[in-house]
């Protein structure tokens, strides 16, 4: 079994600059929580497909017949993204039309630089 590290004590001097973290505790706290929600692959697809799609939206119908998945399965993941702030739904009709947040799609595409 292999010793659990050594804990600098509360007094020591704080770590050369180099090696501050490069983010707070709550930066950390809430990227890690962004990435748990667009960590599956279905929700990255249907991202995907809303980011490129001509008009920056689509409807639950035609992401669904898109991914070859049900309605409810697609809705689940949509509301996943919507609770978390990642897209907007918008019911026209019959229809829900989604959209990505653009200060959530530039703090996605931030993680990936």
């Amino acid at each position: 079994m292999t010793p659990a590290p050594a804990r600098r004590p509360a007094d020591a001097e704080p770590a050369p600059a180099a090696l501050q973290p490069a983010m707070s505790r709550e930066e950390a706290e809430s990227t890690a929580g962004l990435l748990k929600v667009v960590s599956t692959p279905t929700r990255l697809q249907l991202l995907s497909l809303i980011h490129h799609s001509p008009t920056g939206e689509a409807c639950v119908t035609d992401l669904a017949a898109a991914l070859n998945f049900r309605q409810p399965t697609i809705t689940y993941h949509l509301k996943v993204l919507a609770e978390a702030g990642i897209i907007t739904r918008t019911p026209r009709g019959r229809r829900v039309w989604c959209s990505i947040v653009p200060e959530r799609l530039a703090a996605i595409g931030d993680l990936l630089r």
